[in-house]
């Protein structure tokens, strides 16, 4: 940590610090969320690895102020993926490929398991909200895997994790559910016609100054034909292994990208329109957007503004974008029953750093 910081800046990260996750260090260890999964879904189909400790990256109108522990260091991020793919769903749309999100998902990529009468009206956007209620296999995992699965910010399910649920029209139950997501996943690679690791490298990290330093797995059997090539899907997250591996720094400049309303360096990576679109309120869930938790009433995290938005990853991972105060934020590896406070302590030091300096970080 920088000791040259304002006292309130180094006692938030020393606040983050001090709560460190649960999980082991070691991968070998009490490490991920399968673990918690009933069998025959209690296992890795991918590759996982060693974390680091604490660490995160905070700017302010574009400015970085801090960063600590090992801000260089890719670490996987679990479900902060998810979010990634909703910004590929938006390179999709803003290249004239997804023109409509609210359209089928059958009508553009068949053949994939959109095709019988239940999957048919899944759309685009029932994916983005998890209110799809598509149900089969990817890649050898059924959606039951996720069927009553509790999530820290979500409503507590009234069934038990990985019990068989009546299914629901698509649009109208929203469930937090891995396997719904690595099919979106699929679908989006079948739609790009291309890996989405470089659809990715070329649309979102290239653009916003990421270093080269990162890698989007896929599970072991995870590979598909496509066109002649070899391809590998990739999954919204860690939950079975795989996912993505990202520093808090590269982190921070998607979180910078997506603060600056889709520009980066000038030029724009992804439509203000796309952007808006994912945050807004899910209207079965208000607390989720477009793959990204929203503060709707302050639900989520009460310290901090309803105008907050959050990539969350399992850990816990943390992407925090407050417009009002222009703050983007990554955190690593922080005990998430103490996210809040450490939110709420992080936007104090803010305050009160810009406070002294004479300038206002509201948006004008």
């Amino acid at each position: 940590m920088q000791h040259d910081l304002p006292q309130e800046l180094q006692d938030a990260i020393q606040f983050s610090v001090d709560h460190e996750s649960a999980w082991d260090r070691n991968a070998d260890g009490n490490f991920g969320v399968h673990v918690n999964d009933p069998p025959p879904w209690n296992r890795l189909l991918g590759p996982i690895h060693d974390r680091g400790p604490v660490s995160g990256a905070v700017a302010v109108n574009g400015r970085l102020l801090a960063q600590w522990g090992e801000p260089d260091r890719p670490d996987l991020t679990f479900s902060i993926a998810k979010t990634y793919l909703a910004l590929l769903a938006g390179v999709a749309h803003d290249r004239g490929l997804l023109p409509d999100p609210d359209e089928p998902v059958r009508a553009r990529v068949p053949g994939i398991g959109f095709d019988d009468d239940h999957n048919a009206t899944v759309t685009w956007t029932h994916l983005l909200q998890q209110t799809s209620e598509w149900t089969g296999k990817c890649f050898g995992l059924s959606d039951q895997a996720d069927h009553y699965r509790a999530v820290t910010f979500g409503e507590p399910p009234n069934g038990k994790k990985g019990d068989l649920r009546p299914l629901q029209a698509p649009g109208t139950y929203w469930e937090y559910n891995d396997v719904r997501i690595n099919q979106l996943s699929l679908a989006l690679l079948h739609l790009f016609g291309r890996s989405l690791p470089e659809v990715f490298r070329e649309t979102i990290m290239r653009p916003v100054g990421a270093s080269e330093n990162w890698q989007w797995v896929g599970y072991d059997n995870a590979w598909i034909d496509l066109d002649g090539r070899r391809v590998q899907s990739v999954p919204g997250g860690s939950h079975w292994g795989g996912g993505m591996s990202v520093s808090a720094n590269d982190q921070l400049k998607i979180a910078q990208m997506l603060l600056d309303d889709g520009v980066a360096s000038g030029n724009r990576v992804l439509s203000s329109e796309w952007i808006a679109r994912m945050r807004t309120p899910c209207p079965l869930a208000p607390f989720y957007g477009s793959l990204v938790w929203l503060n709707t009433e302050r639900r989520v995290f009460p310290s901090v503004p309803e105008s907050s938005y959050f990539g969350v990853g399992a850990g816990s991972s943390f992407m925090w974008i407050e417009p009002e105060r222009k703050i983007a934020l990554i955190v690593r590896w922080l005990d998430s029953a103490f996210a809040d406070t450490f939110f709420g302590k992080m936007l104090h030091a803010v305050d009160a750093v810009c406070s002294r300096q004479g300038t206002s970080t509201l948006a004008n």
